[in-house]
């Protein structure tokens, strides 16, 4: 849209119309152009940690429960910035499992802060926060996580491709989580259905680089191409949460 088509449109002033462009560019919502704006693309669209948390949240919940039933007692456990591990913490806490959680989740440190008790004990991986994603991110973030090791990684993506590119909309989010996955011994992916509809501007990994990936709701044909890439997927199926069917790759 121009300048010209929103004071046509909203009969205001020139100015007017350039302030409130800007105004919706400060907020993420367009992108300004020369005499206008436009859409952002939908790869570089981020919501918020609040937003994304109402976003197919009982999968996300079936989703933690399969990841915190594979955990052992007294593990280290990686947990990226997503809201799907964010569930995965709060699982945790209702188990009672004895573990040492590493994170870079603002929301998750509290959740632990607060909630944690005696059994869990926090690692806090700092550097610069993200308010959009409450997350923290950059070269001290990525020099804290190289500065551990854990048993276990359970990340989330915004995005998976058909060809298994995992992908975020953020490309420090994206360091962080790649950094994470070279420090855990296992590494986990959880995704749900609608990660299949989206695409973030930067890539992560692919899935034959995680040790395995629980997906809800997937049919065959959308697992078979992750599996054809050295995928290990185990499915949640969407009608029975908790009920797991297992699709391995191929043994030689």
């Amino acid at each position: 849209m121009t300048v010209a088509e929103v004071e046509a449109r909203f009969e205001v002033s020139p100015m007017t119309a350039r302030r409130d462009l800007d105004e919706l560019a400060r907020r993420g919502l367009v992108r300004r152009t020369h005499g206008g704006a436009v859409m952002p693309t939908s790869s570089a669209h981020e919501d918020s940690f609040a937003r994304r948390m109402k976003v197919s949240a009982d999968a996300k919940r079936a989703l933690a429960h399969e990841a915190v039933a594979m955990l052992s007692p007294r593990e280290t456990v990686f947990l990226d910035s997503s809201t799907t591990a964010y569930f995965v913490a709060r699982r945790m806490i209702e188990t009672g499992i004895p573990a040492t959680v590493l994170t870079n989740s603002l929301p998750v440190m509290e959740l632990v802060f607060n909630d944690g008790g005696p059994n869990v004990e926090l690692i806090g991986i700092g550097g610069n926060l993200r308010r959009l994603t409450r997350s923290f991110v950059g070269p001290n973030a990525v020099r804290t996580v190289e500065g551990h090791f854990a048993d276990q990684l359970l990340l989330s993506v915004k995005g998976l491709t058909a060809s298994g590119m995992m992908t975020d909309a953020d490309a420090l989010e994206a360091e962080v989580k790649r950094a994470m996955i070279a420090q855990a011994g296992e590494s986990t992916l959880l995704v749900d259905r609608s990660k299949l509809t989206v695409r973030g501007l930067s890539v992560v990994a692919s899935v034959a680089d995680v040790s395995s990936v629980i997906a809800h709701g997937f049919s065959s044909a959308e697992i078979n191409p992750l599996i054809a890439i050295g995928a290990n997927v185990r499915t949640i199926d969407a009608d029975r949460a908790g009920g797991v069917d297992a699709a391995r790759r191929p043994t030689a």
